[in-house]
């Protein structure tokens, strides 16, 4: 089945907004809500795309018996004809590595955050948010340097866990990949409306504050950086799926850490759907702008691969000087009514 450009474009449209989505959210978690200023959110987005270039290629070359002569990340091309042949016939085994894989990339994801956490719980915010963008750079040289990771400096490709949909693979990707986002924004949502939510903002205004009220603001900043990491490896490896091949060259700060600041700003920090309504500006109108800059090329006096970045770096300088709370500002997180506690209270008192 052929699916017109058109249609095309929208999909990869929806499948980039759905995956960065989920990356910005797990970034308004950390800095948002809580405070931290994580500039090395590439750190996590890379281990959960480095997951699926290592994990379910190994394990379903020991199910099919693949000849363990031929090495995975050398020859991931040859070994990954063979999987996806097998695949396009197995639905069921094909949807069960795909979560498989997501759960190992959650694990590796918590196990990041908390190497990460690490510094965060020592360090003034100007040394950890650099103390972050080295780590974050640190895994993609290792990922290109050492070879069985990810395939090294040529990468690897993937096994398509959505192969058995033929022509509609790339549709039925972005139904996983925008459904997963949702349920990411759903459990955010439903998180920051908790007292563990409240007790994010009392630590991000002021900690001293927050831990003389009893509040555990170390372990706190730990778990919440480890629910963060988790969130964005779900979102790297889901990138990964839907490109099919990984190499760590993709995963450099400006697009896995930069970006989601950008739209974290201009959505608005400390407000899930503000979040979701710069994420999705960001990523509609840089793929207008990659998609028609070349009709404008002979009108520019300077080389068009840099129009996108130019043009969104005014619109974060803008934000800033018009409006640096974002388009959507944080709101108070709706709690019960007085009148509905002192119902309650009555209701309770009459019982006993």
């Amino acid at each position: 089945m052929t699916i017109p450009a058109q249609a095309l474009f929208v999909i990869d449209l929806l499948a980039t907004f759905s995956i960065y989505m989920i990356i910005a959210l797990s970034l308004n978690l950390e800095y948002g809500y809580t405070g931290i200023p994580n500039f090395g959110k590439v750190l996590s987005v890379a281990g959960g795309a480095f997951t699926v270039g290592f994990f379910p290629g190994r394990l379903l070359s020991l199910m099919l018996k693949i000849d363990p002569k031929i090495d995975y990340a050398t020859h991931s091309h040859e070994v990954v004809t063979i999987i996806n042949n097998f695949l396009e016939k197995n639905v069921l085994l094909s949807l069960g590595i795909f979560f498989a894989t997501l759960l190992v990339a959650c694990v590796v994801g918590a196990i990041l955050g908390f190497i990460a956490s690490y510094p965060a719980i020592r360090l003034r915010e100007d040394y950890l948010a650099i103390t972050l963008l080295a780590m974050g750079e640190a895994i993609r040289i290792i990922g290109y340097n050492y070879t069985p990771i990810v395939g090294g400096t040529l990468g690897v490709m993937v096994p398509d866990p959505f192969r058995w949909s033929g022509g509609l693979r790339y549709v039925t990707s972005t139904l996983f990949i925008s459904l997963i986002a949702l349920i990411v924004f759903l459990y955010l949502e439903r998180l920051v409306r908790t007292p563990l939510g409240r007790t994010l903002k009392a630590i991000r205004e002021n900690e001293d504050v927050a831990r003389s009220l009893g509040k555990d603001v170390t372990r706190i900043r730990t778990k919440t950086i480890m629910v963060s990491s988790v969130i964005a490896a779900v979102g790297g490896a889901l990138y990964a799926f839907h490109s099919g091949n990984v190499h760590s060259l993709t995963y450099h700060r400006a697009s896995w850490t930069f970006w989601p600041w950008v739209m974290v700003i201009l959505g608005g920090a400390g407000n899930n759907v503000g979040v979701i309504l710069g994420t999705f500006i960001f990523v509609s109108v840089r793929k207008f702008i990659i998609f028609y800059k070349g009709y404008l090329s002979p009108f520019l006096p300077f080389d068009v691969v840099w129009l996108d970045l130019l043009l969104l770096g005014l619109a974060l300088i803008i934000i800033q000087m018009y409006r640096p709370q974002g388009l959507l500002p944080e709101k108070p997180t709706p709690t019960i009514s007085f009148d509905k506690i002192r119902e309650l209270y009555v209701s309770k008192k009459d019982e006993t």
